[in-house]
């Protein structure tokens, strides 16, 4: 199972939220570069990074972060946020991403992503899967969609999507445990696809626990900000 840690980005900034809501936003770092750096040191060779500005902008906002961090380290980079528009994910790959995360557009313009997956393959363009109980949540998680997680999984391995992030909303920077019991249905159903669990890891076993289920990978955010998994922790992992 791969380890993935996390930046989301705020004004430039490493912050968490929790579930989801920038009113209960924590600072950690002003220094996005140099959190990367240290996740490469310990390392770790993947990153997810979060535009959140983005997010909430409609477009890609920290391009000069995300740039930086791909000219300073040698991570393998996945990064969401923004990413509404053709122009905005070549500058999101250009910026040296190796993977974009389609996740409100995948709900509202699946032809976009359907031709996204076509051009650009299923190991470049990644399905961002943000569900809050059954349904699929947009607009930087505001709006419930009608597309449950199931059905949005279905459609999207038709398409010729393999990867997707699956983020728990309610779940995210609490640091009460992952949605083990939603993943280990989605692996059941859909044995072919590849899914990272995302929001709410919290312990090294709650990683134990995943990788047990077969998830593909897993998301760490707020509890390597906190400390309640240590870089040195993964590196059984590795």
């Amino acid at each position: 199972m791969e380890i993935i840690p996390a930046i989301d980005l705020l004004n430039g900034q490493c912050v968490r939220l929790s579930a989801g809501d920038f009113a209960r936003q924590t600072t950690y770092d002003a220094d996005p570069v140099a959190v990367a750096q240290r996740f490469a040191d310990a390392g770790l060779r993947r990153l997810h990074l979060v535009d959140l500005d983005g997010a909430r902008a409609g477009q890609p906002v920290n391009l000069a972060v995300l740039e930086a961090i791909a000219r300073h380290t040698d991570l393998d980079i996945d990064a969401g946020g923004g990413i509404q528009t053709d122009a905005a994910l070549e500058q999101v790959l250009g910026a040296g991403a190796a993977h974009a995360t389609a996740g409100s557009l995948a709900v509202r313009e699946p032809a976009t992503v359907q031709r996204w997956l076509a051009r650009h393959g299923a190991e470049t363009i990644f399905l961002g899967a943000d569900f809050r109980g059954e349904h699929i949540m947009i607009n930087a998680w505001i709006d419930q969609s009608a597309l449950t997680l199931r059905g949005f999984v279905a459609d999207y391995l038709v398409a010729g999507g393999t990867t997707f992030i699956c983020t728990d909303v309610s779940k995210d920077g609490l640091l009460q445990g992952p949605a083990l019991a939603t993943y280990q249905d989605l692996i059941k159903a859909f044995p072919t696809a590849r899914f990272v669990a995302s929001g709410g890891v919290t312990t090294v076993t709650d990683l134990e626990r995943l990788a047990e289920a077969g998830m593909h990978g897993a998301i760490i955010g707020k509890a390597l900000y906190e400390g309640t998994i240590a870089l040195s922790d993964l590196r059984s992992f590795l």
